[in-house]
């Protein structure tokens, strides 16, 4: 658990390399993550409570279970958390909470977030029609 942590220090252009990490079922809250890379990340189960993701990267980041070709479950626990301009193209985010969120240019291209609780989030017009919402809770 990573209770009021910083990952990236003022003024820097990059943050904190999670690339390749095994972060299931990890824990950050209240932490300042801007621009971090969690590219290929194994993010199953992982929970990010208020925390900064301002600008970073998850794509190919891994927030399933699979458990056969064709079954798979996803765990995450993303609430109260500045997602803007975070790249999560082709995440999928299925059955999730991920309530409470700004999804401000969000880049959301081919991702799923199916049933998925996104209620009181804030959206920018612009990431409407990037992702799959059907049985969402908005």
């Amino acid at each position: 658990t990573f209770l009021n942590c910083k990952f990236i220090e003022q003024g820097d252009i990059e943050g904190c390399h999670f690339d390749v990490a095994d972060l299931r079922d990890a824990s950050f809250q209240q932490c300042q993550l801007a621009m971090a890379n969690f590219s290929n990340a194994n993010c199953y189960g992982i929970e990010l409570r208020e925390c900064d993701l301002k600008g970073a990267n998850f794509s190919r980041a891994n927030f399933a279970n699979q458990v056969s070709n064709r079954m798979y479950f996803c765990s995450a626990f993303i609430t109260g958390c500045n997602l803007s301009y975070a790249n999560m193209e082709r995440v999928c985010l299925e059955k999730c909470e991920l309530f409470e969120n700004r999804w401000i240019g969000t880049h959301l291209a081919g991702a799923s977030l199916k049933e998925s609780d996104l209620s009181r989030g804030v959206f920018s017009e612009d990431v409407w029609g990037q992702f799959s919402l059907q049985g969402a809770n908005l």
